[in-house]
């Protein structure tokens, strides 16, 4: 998954050069890494956007919610950059390899997320990619802290 997470980002570095970034209003695709599943992202004001998470694994369901602030980064043409905070809600079960807990039967997590990662966003296609870092507190069922990471791939809609 590391190596696939760094080739990735090399294209889109690669490509940064040439193509310029359009603005999207909404994006729906898929997440890779944890948690993985399906993300939904929504501009509700020019910097300012949610992201919804739905992931699976674990014998469970999670339901992860960021608020996020994406900032240019200057001779970067279309690439973001952001950071955010938001909470995650997650169920798992341990017979199904849960890494979080030991014991057997069904567990119930609930915690604050933080987020900081890199988005592009194609201009000749309506591709987003993004890659982040989700440092979590987890809160309820096996407190601790653990560090995520994700790459993201979005189809946008204006």
């Amino acid at each position: 998954m590391k190596r696939l997470v760094a080739a990735l980002t090399l294209v889109v570095f690669l490509f940064a050069g040439n193509i310029s970034a359009q603005d999207y209003k909404t994006a729906l695709g898929l997440r890779g890494g944890y948690p993985s599943g399906i993300t939904l992202k929504h501009f509700f004001a020019q910097k300012s956007a949610l992201e919804g998470i739905l992931s699976f694994g674990w014998g469970g369901v999670g339901i992860t919610g960021l608020y996020q602030l994406h900032n240019p980064i200057p001779d970067a043409p279309g690439i973001k950059w952001y950071y955010g905070f938001g909470a995650h809600f997650a169920t798992a079960n341990a017979e199904k390899k849960n890494p979080f807990e030991s014991n057997y039967g069904s567990n119930i997590f609930l915690g604050a997320d933080g987020v900081i990662g890199l988005e592009y966003t194609f201009k000749e296609a309506p591709i987003n990619l993004g890659l982040d870092i989700l440092p979590i507190l987890n809160i309820i069922e096996n407190p601790g802290i653990w560090f995520n990471a994700g790459l993201s791939i979005r189809y946008t809609f204006k």
